[in-house]
């Protein structure tokens, strides 16, 4: 069983080792990790580079630029049976893998929870599912979307059948597009385990569901995108059988 690790990266020198020391002792020879870079104008690459470690590969972003299509370009690469989704800037605690491996073994989708931290590391919110209520359910996920990517392992069967993201990255971020399909087909396991240090800081695409400077119109317009996108989808699905 290969492992496929998925980073997208913009810009991130200032954390990206601490994240990939964090990541490679949990691996074996023969897994991998993919890095999706999006025009990184720092020292980025430089660094990951200065691992030289077989299993690090680095491809350039070749979709639109943002994150969810950086992140659709390291997953386009990946070869592994099992994928992980990983920000440049978190830290994994030891057992991640171990454990997110082991729920995979029960659904397609797995995703836990995060200590979340300021850029020092420091704890701010224990655990992320207590501090913003997050609970499973289609739709509760619809209306409150607070899982975070960077929480969430797959199988090669779940990645293959929401592969490609839907066009519109804007109304479709990745991570709300693999937690409604996830909950949608009830092939999600949730473990309440914080098995990253989700860090936040001023670079950080998105706090963590702290805040939101999405417009009430626009969060409707990004949940009804979603949901029209998977339900044609799986309509296309029924008819190809």
């Amino acid at each position: 069983m290969k492992i496929s690790v998925c980073m997208a990266t913009y810009n991130g020198e200032k954390y990206i080792a601490e994240q990939i020391r964090s990541i490679l002792p949990q691996l074996s020879e023969d897994d991998e990790v993919i890095v999706s870079d999006d025009g990184s104008s720092d020292d980025t690459l430089d660094i990951v580079r200065s691992f030289n470690d077989p299993r690090i590969r680095i491809v350039q972003n070749e979709l639109e630029h943002g994150y969810t299509k950086n992140f659709e370009n390291a997953l386009n690469h990946a070869d592994g049976d099992i994928i992980f989704i990983s920000d440049q800037d978190d830290v994994w605690k030891p057992d991640k893998v171990r454990i997110m491996c082991e729920a995979l073994k029960e659904k397609n989708l797995a995703v836990h929870d995060a200590a979340v931290t300021d850029e020092n590391l420091t704890v701010r919110f224990r655990s992320h599912f207590e501090t913003y209520n997050i609970k499973p359910g289609f739709l509760r996920t619809l209306l409150y979307t607070r899982y975070t990517g960077a929480c969430m392992a797959m199988t090669r069967a779940f990645l293959d059948r929401t592969l490609p993201f839907p066009e519109n990255q804007q109304l479709c971020p990745y991570d709300y597009w693999f937690a409604y399909n996830g909950e949608f087909y009830r092939d999600i396991k949730v473990l309440n385990e914080q098995l990253i240090y989700y860090r936040r800081h001023e670079g950080t695409a998105l706090h963590a569901g702290e805040y939101s400077t999405r417009t009430a119109y626009e969060k409707v317009a990004t949940r009804l995108y979603c949901l029209k996108e998977m339900l044609k989808r799986s309509r296309f699905r029924k008819n190809s059988r």
